[in-house]
């Protein structure tokens, strides 16, 4: 079977050979049209020597390369995946209160055989669609439309999905004067105690409290090439030495990446994307994505209530347990 002509992409400055060989085969297709010509052979060797080095390419990724990857504007982010992985979806608006943000997308959906209540981070796309969704930054009402769903999600006995994909709340003095630090604890609050099983994925950006704030849960997953953190590995460049050009080393020392979130405990599973990452076959990352959900989901409502709530509870007090270790190794105790 012929291997798919490649998708016109938004290249990485890491794959720049990948660009010249995607071009080279665009180059023969057309040329094969013109002129009504066979040239079959040549084109999957071109196609076999580019999926060779796509795979040379991935294998081989730093920490900062992971992060531009996690950024790609073609990444597929919250509402494509609803439209890839849920059979149905009624969007919930609001927060009761002052507004519908735009940054944080809610509602009832069926994935599989799941009714659950999803809620995700939207950043969009074009210039348009970003400043709509204020680039996936949400205010304080983004975070009390969650807070609200997953009271409702609570009340019809129904799983809650978060999939997380954010560069971190909006810090600007609206959101400030709104309780925007209020709103992102109330929900690390409720989200610890919610008496239902709480799946949340990293598919993208995970910064900061704005991440976290809809990522307390009874597992937390994350996508391939996606990051989870404190600090932007910018702000971090900034902070320790003064020079944000220096983000390539902060990604590196800051261990934000997929396994080395895995192999330090914080996230419990990585969800595989296709060769050459989500943006390259959406639909594919989508299918695996749901695979992960329906598995994850069936494991989790087959457990008591009450061991639910007494792992996720266990979950969350034995992060960082390895840190007291070494402190009390090194003191002598």
């Amino acid at each position: 079977m012929a291997t798919p002509s490649p998708v016109p992409q938004a290249y990485l400055p890491f794959e720049q050979g990948l660009k010249e060989i995607d071009e080279l085969i665009r180059k023969l297709e057309d040329w094969a049209r013109t002129n009504s010509m066979d040239v079959s052979e040549e084109l999957n060797g071109h196609r076999e020597k580019r999926e060779e080095l796509l795979r040379r390419i991935y294998q081989n990724l730093t920490a900062w390369d992971r992060i531009q990857v996690s950024r790609h504007t073609q990444r597929p982010q919250t509402r494509d995946y609803i439209a890839h992985i849920c059979t149905d979806f009624v969007e919930l608006h609001g927060d009761r209160s002052f507004s519908d943000d735009n940054a944080i997308v809610t509602g009832l959906a069926t994935v599989g055989e799941h009714r659950l209540m999803l809620i995700g981070q939207h950043k969009g796309r074009d210039v348009h669609e970003r400043s709509f969704c204020n680039f996936g930054m949400p205010q304080p009402e983004g975070y009390r439309k969650a807070l609200w769903k997953m009271r409702l999600a609570e009340k019809f006995k129904i799983p809650v999905l978060c999939l997380i994909d954010t560069k971190g709340a909006a810090p600007d003095l609206g959101a400030e004067e709104r309780g925007q630090s209020q709103a992102i604890a109330y929900n690390l609050q409720v989200m610890s105690g919610l008496k239902v099983p709480i799946l949340c994925i990293v598919i993208g950006e995970g910064g900061s409290g704005g991440a976290l704030s809809i990522g307390v849960g009874d597992r937390l997953l994350i996508q391939e090439n996606a990051y989870f953190s404190v600090i932007s590995p910018e702000g971090c460049a900034s902070i320790l030495w003064k020079d944000s050009d220096r983000k390539a080393d902060a990604a590196e020392a800051l261990r934000i990446t997929a396994p080395e979130l895995k192999n330090l405990g914080v996230v419990d599973e990585i969800i595989p994307e296709p060769l050459g990452g989500a943006h390259r076959d959406p639909k594919g990352a989508a299918e695996m994505l749901k695979a992960t959900i329906d598995r994850c989901l069936k494991e989790l409502n087959a457990k008591p209530l009450d061991v639910l709530l007494e792992e996720r509870y266990q979950r969350l007090r034995s992060m960082g347990k390895y840190q007291e270790a070494a402190l009390a190794a090194a003191a002598g105790t």
